[in-house]
Order: structure tokens, then sequence, then C-alpha cells
């Protein structure tokens, strides 16, 4: 590859990396939302993090594992528990590797 079209594709990457993000902070920067509209975005994180997650807890080399030696998965409940009542994102570290920890020493 020549310098030129290593420069116009890191342009581009650029581009398709910031247009997505700047387009909505300008076009809403002087408008107010609905709250039911500010309430729903609030999930938007939870919904990518969950999507992120679900599969590496299931998903093995040999398919679906929702088996009861499935210690990611079971260490995902009280995990997810504590992150809820708690909101702490270290307690809900902390809680998830002790019970991949105790999960593998059982």
């Amino acid at each position: 590859m020549d310098q030129q079209t290593i420069f116009l594709t890191l342009l581009g990457m650029m581009a398709v990396t910031y247009l997505p993000r700047a387009l909505p902070v300008l076009a809403l920067a002087r408008r107010s939302l609905p709250e039911a509209v500010i309430r729903w975005l609030g999930f938007i994180p939870v919904a990518v993090l969950s999507a992120m997650l679900l599969p590496s807890l299931i998903v093995t080399e040999k398919g679906l594992d929702f088996s009861a030696r499935n210690i990611f998965l079971w260490a995902a409940i009280p995990t997810f528990l504590v992150c809820w009542k708690t909101r702490s994102f270290v307690g809900a570290i902390v809680t998830g590797m002790g019970c991949v920890a105790l999960g593998r020493l059982l």
C-alpha cells in the first residue's frame, strides 16, 4: 500500500468513528428531550452490556452451555444480584471473581 491510500483510509476511519457521535450532539445541543426519551436512553448502556456479556456466559467452543458445570453462568447470578442491590461496580467485580474462584475450587 502506498502512503496516500493509508492516509485516506485513516481519514475515512476517523470520519466513520467521529460523525455518528458528533452529529447527534450537534443536532440536539439546543433542544430538550422529552422525559420518556431520556428515560429510554438510560437503558441503552445496560442493553449493550447485556448483549456483550451473555454470549461470553453461555457460548463455548462446543455450542451453548446451560449446564450445571458452567461456573461463569452460575457466578453471574449472585454478581447480578449484588450489582442490582448495591449499584457497586467494585462490589460486582469482587463478587463475580469470588464466585468463579469458589466454583473452580469446588
